[in-house]
């Protein structure tokens, strides 16, 4: 089958790397302008401490205010028990927790080992689908690391597999810094092979290197059918030092198309959003 399907993370992983505020009217116009894109889910926000992402401190605001579009999965990244709680009263559709797989990364964004981290979120996804919520499970650097390096497969399988175990519905792995070419890739989901199959997958890459659109391809003709986007190309992490920069939703509509794939998502409808958004963040007060 050829069908692709689109997560828009704009609100959440595009916003939380912005140094000025954007306001909820925005944030709320903005998610109101995509869910008229064809897009499989959008990813609201991020129920976590506004200490650690001021952006996202009106989360349950912004969920409250959107306009909820049939057939639209509107989704939360939630960090523990306490984001959850916020997430459910919320009436998020889906939760997503994040797990490294490296051990420096880990502890800067999470505060935490691997192994203290996947303690943390157990409850979390335990409760979550108690709750009849579908759950992603987020690996972030699945090809390098800004502060361990070079990324194996085998750490990607074995934290995947861990994340299974505790339950969640999804694997989506994060090339966090856009560091992966086509070849990477593939030895990626080489590794992943006895975990998770390719089509059980998301794919969520950052451009930074100009390589996200390859990599997408690649992807998709190894057999992976889900893939997170930015529009406008807007976003990127601010724990992972050069990140900025998740590939642009309309972008990867646009080259998964040429090559044949059946998509929802409108290309130019994501366009003209993304670049409201840009115009949204550049007034905004420094």
């Amino acid at each position: 089958m050829n069908g692709v399907r689109i997560t828009e993370v704009g609100p959440r992983d595009g916003l939380q790397h912005e140094k000025a505020l954007v306001s909820t009217d925005a944030k709320v116009a903005f998610i109101d302008m995509l869910s008229d894109c064809g897009l499989d889910e959008i990813e609201v926000s991020s129920f976590v401490p506004a200490k650690w992402i001021p952006q996202l401190a009106d989360a349950s605001e912004v969920f409250a205010r959107i306009r909820r579009a049939p057939g639209i999965v509107y989704s939360a990244l939630v960090p523990n028990e306490r984001g959850l709680d916020a997430a459910l009263a919320a009436k998020a559709d889906k939760i997503s927790v994040f797990v490294s797989a490296t051990e420096g990364f880990s502890q800067r964004n999470t505060a935490g080992t691997i192994a203290e981290v996947l303690l943390r979120v157990q409850p979390v996804v335990r409760r979550a689908r108690e709750s009849r919520r579908l759950v992603r499970g987020y690996i972030s650097c699945v090809v390098r690391c800004p502060y361990d390096g070079p990324v194996h497969p085998d750490k990607v399988a074995s934290v995947a597999s861990r994340l299974l175990e505790l339950g969640v519905d999804e694997i989506d792995l994060g090339d966090t810094i856009g560091a992966a070419d086509g070849a990477a890739i593939e030895a990626l989901y080489e590794g992943l092979a006895g975990v998770v199959s390719a089509d059980a997958t998301t794919l969520h890459l950052h451009d930074t290197s100009g390589r996200a659109t390859e990599c997408a391809v690649r992807a998709a003709q190894i057999g992976v059918r889900s893939f997170d986007a930015s529009a406008g190309g807007l976003g990127g992490c601010p724990f992972a030092p050069g990140s900025a920069g998740n590939v642009a939703t309309e972008t990867l509509v646009d080259a998964l198309a040429k090559r044949g794939f059946t998509l929802r998502a409108r290309a130019d409808r994501l366009r003209a959003a993304g670049q409201w958004m840009r115009g949204a963040i550049a007034s905004c007060p420094p």
